[in-house]
């Protein structure tokens, strides 16, 4: 554990889920891999239709629509539904066949392997302080069975802008009833979670899970207040 800033009094934590809580590499990869063959066998129009394909139209899809970056989920949604429109398919066959590919994906999405130490961890800071799940991705704290561990949970899209713009962080502050000073947010990435929970005004604690060193990391541009190598450090700082 470092210190970087001084840490002030810590009266809720909140949490980014992918690969703080869990490791969330072989997930997407497994993820990712089985959605696309759904896709490819929804139709025999398909059956050639390569990641690269697809990612040609995620990209077309952001050009016309930069705010769809801040949904992942409904822009995976719109960019299977446009790959099924630009075979033939109507609108409506199209929104059943996306529907059904999501299905998929979100079944994977699911099949997370959450390691004791979180489910500890969380437990033990649940019992002093609220939590609260701050996420840009589409994980579902439910399906992971880690909900019952949460105050409630954002989600980028229907509850703001992706991090590290400030919507979820600010959102989650006014629902506590918390002044965000008072909130520690915890993640991985040093962009959307340190930039972003620092910007509005929270205390940020860096987890460095793949031994990354602050000082020789392109996007460092502000030091968070503590880093950690490993969940259960938290304990310590309450």
């Amino acid at each position: 554990m470092k210190f970087y800033r001084p840490l002030g009094p810590i009266k809720a934590i909140t949490f980014d889920l992918d690969d703080t809580l869990y490791d969330n590499h072989p997930v997407i990869r497994k993820t990712t891999a089985e959605s696309h063959a759904a896709l490819q066998a929804f139709h025999p129009a398909l059956r050639e239709f390569t990641p690269a394909d697809y990612q040609a139209l995620r990209d077309e899809l952001l050009a016309r629509e930069p705010e769809i970056y801040h949904d992942v989920s409904e822009w995976r949604r719109r960019s299977v539904e446009l790959a099924m429109i630009n075979i033939g398919l109507s609108a409506a066959e199209a929104s059943a066949g996306a529907s059904e590919v999501m299905g998929v994906f979100h079944q994977w999405r699911s099949e997370v392997e959450m390691p004791d130490e979180t489910h500890q961890t969380l437990t033990w800071l649940g019992e002093r302080v609220p939590l609260v799940a701050i996420t840009n991705g589409n994980a579902c704290p439910e399906k992971l069975g880690i909900n019952h561990y949460f105050q409630f949970a954002l989600r980028a899209g229907p509850h703001g802008r992706a991090k590290p713009w400030q919507d979820m962080y600010q959102l989650a502050a006014e629902r506590l009833n918390i002044a965000p000073e008072h909130i520690l947010h915890v993640g991985d990435d040093l962009t959307t979670d340190v930039v972003g929970s620092i910007n509005a005004g929270m205390q940020a604690c860096w987890i460095n899970l793949r031994d990354g060193n602050l000082m020789k990391i392109d996007d460092a541009r502000l030091l968070p207040h503590v880093e950690i190598h490993q969940l259960a450090s938290l304990t310590s700082l309450l």
